[in-house]
């Protein structure tokens, strides 16, 4: 009997190693043969630690087990059971592409990765041209995951083009977007979809060498993935003859110590590089010149791991999902105050509203929904009329939002917009670089002027406001230019939150 258990990151916090140490205690005194897969999540928070047990090649559900569970489940007259997992509402109704694997196979196994599609991409890949490889990439509409949605085809192409000998993959791995995690899952449930695609980018840009940037406060998922590469590296997915191509790429897991800033691409870099996390002007582009000043992909982990099912099906399958020019699934990570957190793959196009009312089930609190903040702490406070929003790039840039990582994260209708509003201002004031002044200064001011309104200062108002605009269009990256998002729309959807004292007085 297989009985799988997620050594993931979510499903560990909440004791799934205790409830591995009960089955197969409670295996041993029944005298049943089991083994214990530690796979990764399937993106059911709220039913973790998730045991299944596969029985005549289904799988089955148990959630959230504890070690009281154990011998109940082995004997299946456990109250907690689910029925088959695939069957389950919140798996049927997603289009997992990227996550197709995640949670369903041992993250360490090669052999397993293979039996479900694995490799396929890079095979394929093999026998084709680095231009080709790009085009293919470049049809199927795959834009950034990370948050700014660039097209992965075009900064594939520019650094193909870029003259030097030598080139670098660097995936952004460091995830510092509060309620994301997306990256995370992957690198801890699917570890060899992101060396697979990153192996596909080198043979599409000529790149040798490749790094993962994984934040500090990510052990299970650094674990993982150092381990991986060692796995991929003798088999020879790794190395100096890419599965006994001609084709040479390697890689390593760097560590960063954890600054928010760094998620930026040219402060990563820096970083990277062993110095200070501060953001470079641009030009001169990554693509052009990048890590050590060499030309550099640098893609995030969504972003990569997609390329291996779209090498494996083709542009035009994975093209065929979406809306607008957003193409390709969307990995939603749901958080906050829900019913049902956790990750949901499907097309772009899905509405705001469903994602939030039917997919989460509304509020754990039970209370009517206020906001939902889109995009990590530097995204838009989306009220309930937005609701109707598309999930899709263009969409929600017209309605004054972002997608971003693709991070939601709900609040009800007791929470206090202008202190969020002060938060995303003191979040940037904490995490700036320090390197230009419209984010090192301008956020420190923006505290003093929210808390200026907070007294019933309502002439502070327009000061905000033109705080805001200057701040979005001087700073020079996208921690001081998207501050204004969360604050802005705060201050637009929910005036009464910021007149409420000044009226009292």
């Amino acid at each position: 009997m297989r009985v799988f258990i997620p050594a993931d990151s979510a499903a560990k916090a909440v004791g799934a190693d205790a409830v591995a140490d009960a089955i197969r205690d409670a295996a041993a005194q029944r005298g049943l043969a089991i083994e214990i897969v530690r796979n990764g999540s399937r993106g059911m928070i709220w039913l973790e630690p998730l045991v299944e047990l596969e029985i005549d090649g289904v799988r089955h559900g148990f959630g959230p087990a504890t070690p009281e569970d154990a011998g109940a489940i082995l004997d299946g007259t456990c109250a907690k059971a689910l029925g088959p997992v695939d069957a389950l509402d919140w798996m049927r109704r997603q289009t997992r592409l990227t996550f197709a694997r995640c949670g369903v196979i041992d993250p360490l196994s090669l052999d397993d990765y293979a039996a479900h599609g694995g490799l396929v991409g890079l095979n394929r890949a093999l026998g084709m041209d680095p231009a080709a490889i790009v085009a293919e990439v470049t049809a199927s509409g795959l834009r950034g995951r990370g948050g700014a949605g660039f097209p992965t085809g075009i900064k594939w192409e520019t650094v193909r083009k870029a003259p030097g000998t030598q080139k670098h993959i660097v995936c952004n791995a460091d995830e510092g977007d509060s309620g994301t995690f997306a990256d995370r899952m992957i690198m801890e449930g699917d570890p060899f979809s992101l060396i697979e695609g990153m192996a596909i980018a080198a043979l599409g840009t000529g790149a040798t060498r490749g790094y993962v940037y994984l934040r500090s406060e990510y052990p299970d998922a650094i674990r993982v993935m150092n381990r991986a590469v060692v796995l991929a590296r003798q088999a020879g997915v790794l190395g100096a003859r890419v599965l006994g191509s001609d084709h040479a790429f390697d890689m390593e897991i760097r560590k960063g110590a954890g600054a928010y800033v760094c998620g930026e691409e040219t402060a990563l870099l820096n970083s990277l590089e062993g110095k200070r996390g501060t953001v470079r002007a641009k030009p001169p582009l990554p693509a052009l010149e990048g890590f050590l000043g060499r030309p550099t992909v640098v893609n995030n982990v969504i972003s990569l791991a997609s390329v291996p099912v779209i090498m494996e099906k083709g542009a035009a399958h994975y093209a065929s999902f979406g809306v607008g020019r957003s193409r390709g699934t969307v990995t939603l990570q749901i958080a906050g105050n829900v019913a049902r957190g956790g990750l949901f793959e499907t097309g772009f196009g899905m509405t705001l509203g469903e994602v939030v009312n039917d997919i989460a089930g509304g509020t754990a609190t039970g209370r009517a929904v206020k906001a939902v903040q889109v995009g990590g702490p530097l995204g838009a406070y989306m009220p309930v009329s937005k609701f109707d929003t598309p999930m899709g790039y263009e969409e929600f840039d017209a309605q004054g939002g972002l997608i971003g990582h693709a991070g939601l994260v709900v609040f009800d209708d007791s929470a206090d917009m202008l202190r969020l509003a002060r938060f995303a201002m003191e979040f940037c004031a904490v995490e700036s670089c320090g390197k230009c002044t419209p984010c090192r200064i301008g956020a420190v001011r923006g505290v003093e002027t929210i808390d200026r309104i907070a007294a019933g200062d309502g002439t502070a108002i327009p000061l905000l406001t033109d705080l805001c605009e200057t701040m979005r269009d001087g700073s020079l990256c996208a921690l001081g230019g998207f501050t204004p998002f969360p604050v802005m729309s705060a201050l637009t959807h929910f005036p009464g939150d910021f007149e409420t004292l000044q009226a009292a007085e």
